[in-house]
């Protein structure tokens, strides 16, 4: 609601920038709400229909919307990361949220780590401020190309961890997509008793099925034979002839 209170107010420093006829919200016309009648007695005004039952009713929508799709811990890890974002001079940097995600991602910080990720932060963003290079970064992958060109990957290596986690998240969100894409293709009713280790070789070869692709038919029969010793060998692949 903080959001909406601020974006209405922009909205009215925008009107009043372009010299439009403002007061027209503020006067105290009495409407009837959308579906009634004047006889009802049920009057608003025109910046109550505007700013609540339209404007506030969208964003409510929205963020609805948003916490369907979005669960605590995701929402939690897109609003750290987008301190990080180095546009206007890391105008968002947030030492705090950014040091929840070493709590987040604890298999990846040691406990070490965690203590002084705060100190690490603080010293990284007085000296990036400094640098020219760096203000010219308007993305992530910018910021980390910067920081590798700088030496500051080695000087401030838990921040580009952090980085790192940052760009991987999208590649490792569809990931996990297209492997639940094709779980519900591979593991059919008539294949409900497949054991673990196997549907995770079949989804491991449905989801990179572009390398497989590149993979001839006889590497792959060399390795099947040298897995152990087999009865009888597998043929070779049939040469194909080319006609002139």
């Amino acid at each position: 609601m903080k959001a909406g209170s601020n974006y209405w107010k922009r909205s009215n420093h925008f009107v009043l920038q372009k010299k439009f006829q403002y007061q027209i919200w503020k006067r105290q016309y009495q409407l009837p709400r959308w579906g009634t009648s004047r006889l009802d007695g049920n009057l608003i005004t025109q910046e109550h229909h505007y700013r609540v039952d339209t404007f506030l009713a969208v964003l409510d929508a929205i963020i609805m919307e948003m916490d369907h799709r979005f669960n605590e811990v995701s929402s939690e890890l897109l609003v750290s990361f987008a301190c990080l974002d180095p546009r206007d001079n890391f105008a968002r940097f947030d030492v705090e949220k950014i040091a929840r995600l070493t709590d987040i991602y604890d298999q990846d910080f040691s406990i070490v780590d965690r203590d002084s990720i705060r100190d690490q932060l603080e010293t990284f963003i007085v000296h990036v401020k400094r640098i020219d290079d760096f203000k010219s970064c308007h993305d992530l992958g910018r910021l980390a190309t910067e920081m590798v060109a700088t030496k500051k990957h080695i000087t401030f290596p838990l921040i580009y961890r952090i980085i790192e986690l940052a760009l991987i998240l999208p590649v490792a969100t569809s990931l996990v997509e297209r492997a639940f894409s094709a779980m519900h293709l591979i593991k059919t009713a008539l294949r409900n008793k497949m054991g673990d280790e196997w549907l995770n070789n079949l989804l491991v070869c449905y989801v990179e099925k572009g390398i497989f692709k590149e993979l001839g038919i006889d590497k792959v029969k060399k390795r099947f034979q040298s897995m152990k010793t087999r009865r009888v060998s597998l043929p070779k692949s049939p040469r194909r002839h080319q006609h002139s």
